[in-house]
């Protein structure tokens, strides 16, 4: 079995395990993945209930990752996150004690329900997997890896995350309804929190990493890059959008089409690579000048429209 073949079958192994517990979501699902290995962060973004908890859970268990939970709510403080010094009065010294953010999974429940004080705490930890805290930084563990819910804005006591920080999710997905036959299964099967607990490691953190360093060996073409600057320009002509796609989204989006090919078992990307992973890599980045109602899927939709394949 060569190199790709044996990433695929653990891979594609990992997901299948995903798809009993998060029923009818396969595409959500191959997104979160996409967005782990592309050394991404990733914003869920839909109501109560979806299964936002549920699949970072999920996620974790199946990868055999340190896992933590942190709920986000107003009286949040950036200590509770990042961990906070204590005097010890017999060794007359202050001693370090490591938030929760020292895992390598970290889920941020509901992040829009606390401050922007609370919310700014992780920018450092996940822009560069470090942390400073009284003038001393420490390294976070590898692979890690940021989930963050959201409830929809308009809910009561929610405070919008900026557009500097969304920049910082790789990718935003909304779970969305099930269909009928999943919510069916949903509705007679085991509870998913059960489920959670009888569910064994797919995978190990030391092949998550190889697979996250073979992202890079994926091949991208001159006529791939051709393809993905002009999607750049398109969204930076004036009178389109208000905010356009940074030479940071542009990266995202290229690291994000290389994980999607490793995924489907390929060693270079195609445009329909970075096609499959735009609406969730340029959906909250792009504001449109005249939107006409539209949502973050139809606006990229329409933008790999106007953007022809060279």
């Amino acid at each position: 079995m060569t190199s790709s073949q044996s990433s695929i079958s653990v891979t594609e192994g990992a997901l299948a395990q995903l798809n009993e517990v998060i029923l009818g979501k396969d595409h959500q699902l191959r997104l979160a993945l996409t967005c782990l290995l592309a050394r991404g962060h990733l914003l869920i973004e839909d109501l109560p209930g979806m299964g936002k908890t549920t699949l970072a859970h999920a996620l974790a268990q199946t990868l055999g990752l340190q896992f933590q939970r942190i709920q986000f709510t107003s009286d949040l403080l950036p200590a509770d996150i990042l961990g906070v010094s204590i005097y010890e009065q017999e060794a007359h010294r202050f001693s370090f004690h490591p938030g929760p953010v020292f895992s390598q999974v970290i889920l941020a429940d509901e992040i829009n329900r606390a401050t922007p004080k609370t919310q700014s705490a992780l920018l450092e930890a996940m822009e560069e997997q470090q942390v400073t805290v009284e003038g001393e930084t420490r390294r976070l563990p590898e692979p890690f890896f940021v989930i963050a819910t959201q409830n929809p804005a308009h809910q009561i006591g929610t405070f919008p995350l900026p557009e500097s920080q969304l920049d910082r999710f790789l990718m935003r997905l909304e779970m969305g309804y099930p269909d009928a036959q999943a919510e069916r299964e949903l509705l007679k099967g085991m509870d998913r929190r059960d489920m959670l607990e009888t569910m064994g490691a797919r995978m190990n953190p030391r092949q998550l990493v190889a697979l996250q360093h073979a992202v890079n060996t994926v091949k991208v073409a001159d006529p791939l890059i051709d393809y993905l600057q002009a999607i750049l320009q398109y969204t930076r002509e004036p009178a389109r959008y208000s905010m356009a796609l940074s030479p940071r989204g542009g990266l995202a989006l290229m690291r994000a089409a290389q994980a999607w090919a490793l995924l489907a078992g390929r060693d270079y990307a195609i445009p329909e690579d970075v096609q499959a992973v735009l609406p969730a890599v340029a959906g909250h980045r792009l504001h449109p000048m005249d939107d006409d109602g539209l949502g973050p899927n139809e606006v990229v939709a329409r933008l790999i429209e106007q953007v022809p394949i060279p």
